[in-house]
């Protein structure tokens, strides 16, 4: 295996580990804010998201900035909280929305959740002191992680909507509302 499949998998799986599912639940929160027809727009999100964890990934690895773990892993669920409250708030006025906001809320949320990656991953590379090719490799694997979660999201939710026939707007607020009640619990635990 090489260097690059194998920090490429890391940070797959990462994204994917159920024990971490605080950056699953994001993503989650993340497309309720949107209908399935507007994927171009959540895949901005997501890649906004992306270059947000990706720039505090590598800051915090090269020693650059340093924040407390416990203090990171309280604001992960409060980005949760945000994005789930920004949901229920616009359900009503989706040609209203702001995209730029919405942009801006995906890069800054992903910088805090780079931090929380950046625990891992700085486990992982021990006393490596080229840390480029991994940091590359860690991330795409990250993102190629995270459309594949957004894919299995998109798939679901088309299920529902078309073929059980859930109103759009029912099956936003239900997973927008979940999400909240879930990441409220987890910010109360890391207090």
């Amino acid at each position: 295996m090489t260097d690059f499949t194998l920090w490429f998998t890391e940070g797959m799986w990462h994204i994917a580990d159920t024990r971490a599912y605080d950056h699953i639940l994001f993503l989650v929160v993340l497309f309720c804010g949107f209908e399935v027809k507007q994927w171009r727009k959540l895949l901005l999100l997501v890649t906004a998201f992306t270059i947000g964890h990706s720039i505090t990934l590598a800051l915090s690895v090269l020693d650059v900035i340093k924040i407390k773990t416990n203090l990171v892993e309280f604001l992960i669920p409060c980005t949760i909280l945000i994005t789930a409250l920004y949901n229920i708030y616009t359900l009503q006025k989706y040609e209203k929305r702001n995209m730029v906001l919405n942009f801006s809320m995906a890069l800054f949320f992903g910088l805090i959740h780079g931090l929380g990656f950046s625990v891992l991953l700085r486990s992982l590379l021990g006393r490596t002191t080229e840390i480029t090719g991994p940091l590359f490799s860690f991330n795409l694997g990250i993102e190629v992680g995270q459309l594949l979660i957004v894919a299995i999201i998109g798939i679901i939710t088309v299920i529902f909507i078309k073929i059980l026939k859930i109103r759009p707007k029912t099956w936003q607020f239900f997973w927008s509302a979940a999400a909240f009640g879930i990441a409220f619990i987890m910010a109360l635990e890391r207090i």
